[in-house]
């Protein structure tokens, strides 16, 4: 009876590791896709995005939509570093692709015309510097939201398309400020 009992122990310790393994694989098989090519989690530090986004709050990013269509205006996006692209930013998108983009008098204007910015940043808002420049083919001006305390397109220049990952889909933590973002509307 023991001899019997031991080759049953082993037969179901076979067979619940055999299905261990199989969830484990079916896991791997839908759980890799969407991480790698659709969304991505990213973890926000520092306060360039105040007060829209702060830090230790954390994102869910959409890797694919980018794949059937261009940045848009106002898209908050996260992109690699331009100087270190081991680091990640999170900024908005300003300027598209053949606009000029000047920062003067503390606003922002695209081909001459100050663009209204009142849908994410607060009246009190100034943007500081004194640039200009023409974007060519897939570059992009992106800033952060807390233009005081954001190193961005002002300092490093226009980003290529290449360097942005995706568009924040959705603020997954914390729990009181859960949020689906969808596009600006500019007046």
């Amino acid at each position: 009876m023991k001899e019997e009992e031991k080759k049953e122990r082993l037969e179901n310790a076979k067979e619940f590791t055999w299905e261990v393994i199989k969830v484990v694989v079916i896991s791997l098989a839908i759980i890799i896709p969407v991480r790698y090519f659709l969304i991505q989690p990213f973890y926000v530090k520092g306060a360039s995005m105040e007060p829209n986004f702060h830090e230790n709050q954390y994102l869910i990013i959409d890797e694919l939509s980018y794949r059937f269509h261009e940045p848009y205006r106002g898209d908050v996006v996260v992109l690699h570093n331009p100087t270190d692209p081991s680091q990640f930013f999170i900024k908005r998108v300003i300027g598209l692709p053949g606009e000029t983009i000047e920062v003067k008098n503390r606003h922002v204007y695209i081909n001459g015309q100050e663009i209204d910015e009142s849908a994410y940043l607060a009246d009190t808002v100034d943007t500081f510097g004194n640039k200009k420049e023409t974007l060519g083919e897939n570059q992009y001006y992106v800033m952060g939201d807390n233009r005081n305390e954001s190193l961005d397109s002002r300092r490093f220049g226009s980003i290529s398309g290449d360097s942005i990952i995706g568009r924040t889909w959705l603020r997954a933590w914390p729990p009181n400020k859960v949020d689906h973002f969808s596009q600006v509307e500019y007046k």
